[in-house]
């Protein structure tokens, strides 16, 4: 029995939800968003709650993921998503020009980062980003892209990081000097 699967999605008052072949549309005050949901799940819509119901076990894998999807759209148009990121390095800076984010990160270029639709980046301090939307997944897709574009160097600590995030840091060559000699 999916625990997930059977919990009520609880729908605010300012969140229209449309139950469609296939998919559900849940619009809000932060956008509007559109949910697959797997064949043999539905969703039936009562007194300001979700439920989703599935036909046979055989769906059984796919409940819990179909119910935490739809809550997580009705939570995104609500309250929306957020992840933060720190730039660490000397000279490693990052500024919004129009649509795009441009970033200091000590390669011979700036790198420009098309900021896609859906998605808000704040810049504070030149160093601390700012990634909100109402998509969860898009939230943290941009933020791992943000992130892969340096790395946390596990010597010297630089690069972009999820704030929060713990790093190992590496001894560096020791006892290279004492050999030579």
């Amino acid at each position: 029995m999916s625990r997930i699967g059977n919990k009520i999605i609880p729908v605010p008052s300012t969140v229209k939800v449309q139950l469609k072949e296939g998919t559900v549309e849940v619009q809000g005050p932060k956008g509007k968003m559109a949910v697959r949901v797997p064949g043999g799940i539905q969703f039936e819509q009562k007194d300001g709650t979700l439920v989703a119901k599935r036909q046979n076990d055989e769906q059984r894998a796919l409940h819990g993921l179909a119910r935490a999807l739809v809550a997580n759209a009705v939570a995104g148009v609500t309250q929306g998503f957020k992840k933060e990121l720190d730039i660490v390095g000397v000279g490693y800076r990052a500024e919004v020009k129009g649509k795009s984010l441009v970033i200091a990160l000590g390669f011979s270029h700036p790198v420009d980062f098309p900021i896609p639709e859906g998605i808000q980046i704040a810049v504070e301090k030149q160093t601390h980003l700012t990634v909100t939307g109402a998509d969860k997944a898009q939230v943290g897709q941009i933020a791992a892209n943000l992130r892969a574009l340096r790395p946390p160097d596990p010597y010297k600590q630089k690069g972009i990081r999820i704030t929060g995030e713990r790093l190992k840091k590496k001894a560096g060559k020791a006892g290279a000097a004492k050999t030579a000699a």
